[in-house]
């Protein structure tokens, strides 16, 4: 019978140092497509809701109620000017999984009325689960080393440069979105955003702590 390795009286089973696990490439793609659903969905929630969530997906929401255009066409378009900083920050391999996340979730977003037909959908709930699928498909990405660009892509940066907690940077930007919405939404559905941003983020933040996950890509 194996006798276990003996540890110095100072050192414990949970100090001792991992290697971090890479993620296998269909890893990663698996990540990518759960997490793009999971982002597009709650998106598609927040919009039948009237809310508006986190960085340029809430601004892309935002703009959607007040101009013709389709909130996933905005949120691609919105995202292009980041790319340039996704490169020069962060690598041309972050760079394309964030540009085929900010594509897959676009697409979706742009045609999920085709697939689905809610007709009607609680704000209360609709920024609950919105917050939780958008939160829950956000920290499927980040743990591949996948942003949804924008304000996600500084927060990715600020986390592993700094060790600033993502989900709270990114909480910092979503301040400004919500300030912006009180321009176009009525009290009740910027109180019922604010509440959601707050799930998603809080979700981020205590699921993906600097040293707490290992995986790389």
């Amino acid at each position: 019978m194996a006798r276990p390795i003996a540890l110095p009286p100072h050192q414990s089973e949970r100090t001792v140092p991992l290697s971090p696990s890479p993620h296998r490439l269909y890893e990663d793609a698996a990540a990518l497509l759960l997490g793009t659903f999971m982002v597009s969905l709650g998106l598609v929630l927040y919009g039948e809701a009237r809310l508006v969530t986190s960085g340029l997906a809430g601004l892309a929401l935002l703009l959607g109620y007040v101009t013709p255009l389709n909130a996933g066409t905005l949120f691609f378009l919105l995202n292009l000017p980041f790319l340039v900083f996704g490169l020069w920050r962060m690598g041309w391999r972050v760079l394309l999984r964030t540009l085929v996340a900010i594509g897959a979730v676009s697409l979706l977003t742009r045609f999920a009325p085709l697939w689905v037909d809610m007709q009607h959908v609680s704000p209360f709930y609709g920024a609950l689960m919105g917050g939780i699928l958008i939160g829950m498909g956000a920290l499927a990405l980040v743990r591949h080393r996948t942003g949804l660009g924008g304000t996600n892509l500084v927060a990715m940066h600020l986390q592993e440069k700094r060790g600033w907690r993502a989900g709270y940077v990114q909480l910092g930007f979503d301040v400004l979105v919500m300030l912006a919405a009180c321009t176009v939404l009525d009290p009740q559905q910027v109180g019922l955003s604010m509440f959601g941003a707050v799930v998603v983020n809080l979700i981020v933040a205590m699921n993906h702590k600097p040293g707490r996950y290992l995986g790389v890509s």
